[in-house]
C-alpha cells in the first residue's frame, strides 16, 4: 500500500488500497495505526483534497461509520 506524509496536526500519514478499497490512517501523536474497510476510491479523493485532514476525518469520514481495525 502505498502511504503519503500528510500536512496535518492529527494525521501522520495515509495509505489507501484501490483494490481492497482500504485505508490505513497513521495518527501523528500515538502513532496509532487504523485501517478502515470498503471505504470507496472517491472518499480517499475527498479526504486527500480537504483543506483540513482533521476536520474532515472528524465531520465527514467517521460519520460514515467504516468498519475499521486498529492495527498498531
Amino acid at each position: 500500500m502505498d502511504r503519503q506524509w500528510v500536512n496535518s496536526s492529527v494525521i501522520w500519514n495515509m495509505g489507501y488500497d484501490p483494490i481492497l478499497h482500504q485505508l490505513e490512517i497513521e495518527f501523528r501523536e500515538t502513532h496509532d495505526m487504523y485501517l478502515y474497510f470498503d471505504v470507496p476510491q472517491e472518499e480517499y479523493a475527498a479526504f486527500c483534497a480537504a483543506e483540513s485532514k482533521g476536520t474532515y476525518l472528524n465531520q465527514v469520514f467517521k460519520t460514515k461509520n467504516y468498519r475499521y481495525q486498529r492495527i498498531r
